[in-house]
């Protein structure tokens, strides 16, 4: 035991930059990813044909393809077209694109979730289309979307370990090199399955209280 500690003392600093790399993609994503997810859902829901078929097409693209497809084709696909990004772009873009397409769906529903009695007192206060999407739909859209955004929030810092399939030096590709050095890959994997952990558990404790929270609140 006072072995594998030592052990996980050495590795623990190179694990931690890996593990800041890989907060820094799923900070990115989901800054881009979640906004993307709302503009979907406002397209798929666009009384414009056109509109409408252009998010289907893309949210079905991106439900559709695995994210590891995705990143692949951002990092190893692109420069055939002329365009080269870097590892840490190429995550972010995919998975951002990943991120957009399953939470745009999240959040539609959330809008359909809304009482219609609310939609139409909304218009007999006197509020446009518009506004009523803005003040009213959104805010209790989002409401209702939050526990499950914020549970799909935690599945993207884990599929952050992907991303060493395009030489992003993240958490998981660290642990691998250290393992491949030392021949060490059971306790170098379970140092960063807990450091995984460390964030991911309490996170979805959080989420199933919350989600319990605003289910006693709902609006009927």
């Amino acid at each position: 035991m006072n072995n594998l500690l030592e052990q996980w003392k050495g590795w623990l600093p190179d694990l931690l930059d890996g593990y800041r790399i890989s907060l820094e993609v799923t900070a990115v994503t989901l800054a881009v990813g979640i906004p993307l997810g709302l503009v979907l859902a406002l397209m798929v829901s666009a009384k414009s044909r056109p509109i409408r078929t252009f998010a289907l097409i893309f949210v079905e693209t991106g439900r559709g393809a695995p994210a590891l497809i995705l990143l692949q084709f951002f990092y190893f696909g692109l420069p055939a077209a002329g365009l080269t990004l870097t590892s840490f772009a190429s995550a972010c873009v995919a998975l951002a694109c990943c991120t957009g397409a399953y939470t745009s769906e999240m959040i539609r529903a959330g809008f359909e979730a809304v009482p219609y009695g609310q939609k139409e007192a909304a218009l007999v206060i006197g509020l446009n289309g518009v506004d009523a999407l803005r003040f009213v739909i959104i805010p209790q859209g989002m409401r209702v979307a939050l526990p499950s955004l914020l549970g799909f929030s935690i599945m993207m810092l884990q599929a952050t370990s992907l991303c060493f399939t395009i030489a992003l030096p993240e958490l998981v590709s660290r642990a691998s090199n250290i393992g491949s050095s030392t021949f060490e890959y059971m306790p170098v994997l379970i140092l960063a399955g807990l450091l995984f952990a460390v964030i991911c558990v309490p996170s979805t404790f959080a989420v199933s209280a919350l989600e319990r929270r605003l289910g006693r609140h709902a609006v009927r």
